[in-house]
């Protein structure tokens, strides 16, 4: 039986169009021709089917064990017929019989043609879970595609979709199809109709994926992030050490006149990003994550672990606390300490009226 060139020629394109290898294909058709050639011959179950890509000609071999007396004759052939076949043949051991099945035709086909089409899509569920398996963690580029529900609809390429649950969507940013953006790959799991792909907008691993893109310092291992801390698409902090006692890293990470920071900020819908210097002291840590306010004091609570005390002046009060407690939440988060913001008055010289408040009142 022969498929014939022009089965085979559409074979390698059918490769070539789905990114499949040709082995992979050839022998999806060699199973997909067994199963329905084991449909019309339920009595023998031991055959071997093979397609030769060359020539696209089909065998079909039954095995048959030798035996000295036949008990079941669509498995089994004796010594004397064996040896017709194959003079080598020996008692125990088993041949294959080249077969020619007239009525292997239409209806095999048809069922061949229906498995193909199922290992084939089998098989780019597998590439496209094998490809974004590894990038688990990563940063990819995407467009939406359309909004569904509470999910949007990312296209990474021409055959693979993910989703942006509403969960891991920045507040307030707008997706409208064709709209190109960055997303943190966040899962990817094994699905009946293929893999399902889950990104995120708002996940820490984001950030730091541009600001190893945008900065060099970063790349090269100059400057290393030590934590990161997100309200997806309102603010950020970032805490970084530095390798090199020549290379500030805040500077580093802003760039001249803001350019560095200013281009991971509108990745993130304008998300503000506060990058601060840590430190292995915590007091100096948690000050410095409390930027941009002016913290006049740090102080440990004496009875609560982990916990501590931030003083600052009244014109740095709104500051240090943030919009709905934005900044203080975000610094605790980031430095793993809870902080208590109380405001302090001023230091000051004494006036008259402070010195003779006594006789000025009686």
């Amino acid at each position: 039986m022969r498929l014939g060139r022009d089965f085979i020629s559409a074979l390698d394109t059918l490769a070539e169009t789905r990114g499949l290898e040709v082995d992979v294909i050839i022998s999806t058709l060699e199973a997909a021709l067994l199963s329905a050639y084991n449909k019309f011959h339920p009595g023998n179950q031991n055959t071997e089917i093979t397609v030769d890509h060359e020539t696209g000609e089909i065998s079909v071999k039954e095995l048959r064990k030798v035996v000295e007396a036949i008990e079941d004759p669509d498995t089994e052939i004796t010594l004397r017929d064996a040896k017709r076949i194959d003079h080598t043949a020996e008692l125990g051991g088993t041949i294959k019989i080249e077969c020619n099945p007239v009525e292997f035709g239409r209806i095999a086909a048809q069922t061949a043609r229906q498995v193909i089409t199922q290992r084939l899509r089998d098989e780019e569920r597998k590439i496209v879970y094998s490809e974004f398996a590894d990038k688990i963690g990563e940063m990819v580029n995407g467009t939406v595609y359309k909004v569904d529900g509470d999910q949007v609809i990312i296209q990474l390429n021409d055959k693979t979709d993910a989703v942006l649950p509403k969960r891991e969507r920045i507040q307030g940013e707008k997706y409208k199809p064709g709209d190109m953006l960055r997303f943190y790959v966040l899962e990817v799991r094994e699905h009946a109709r293929g893999p399902k792909i889950t990104l995120s907008r708002t996940h820490p691993g984001l950030l730091k994926k541009l600001m190893e893109l945008e900065i060099p310092e970063i790349q090269q291992g100059i400057i290393e992030i030590r934590n990161i801390v997100r309200d997806g698409g309102a603010r950020a902090k970032v805490s970084l050490v530095t390798l090199d006692p020549n290379v500030d890293p805040v500077g580093a990470c802003v760039g001249n006149g803001g350019i560095r920071i200013k281009a991971i900020s509108n990745a993130l819908r304008g998300e503000k990003i506060d990058v601060i210097v840590y430190s292995q002291d915590p007091m100096t840590y948690i000050k410095n994550a409390l930027s941009p306010a002016q913290i006049a004091k740090i102080e440990p609570v004496l009875d609560n672990e982990r916990a501590v005390t931030a003083y600052v002046y009244p014109d740095q009060l709104s500051l240090a606390i943030g919009k709905s407690g934005q900044n203080v939440r975000l610094a605790a988060k980031l430095t793993g300490w809870k902080i208590d913001i109380t405001p302090i008055e001023p230091d000051r010289m004494p006036t008259l009226k402070d010195i003779f408040s006594d006789v000025l009142t009686n």
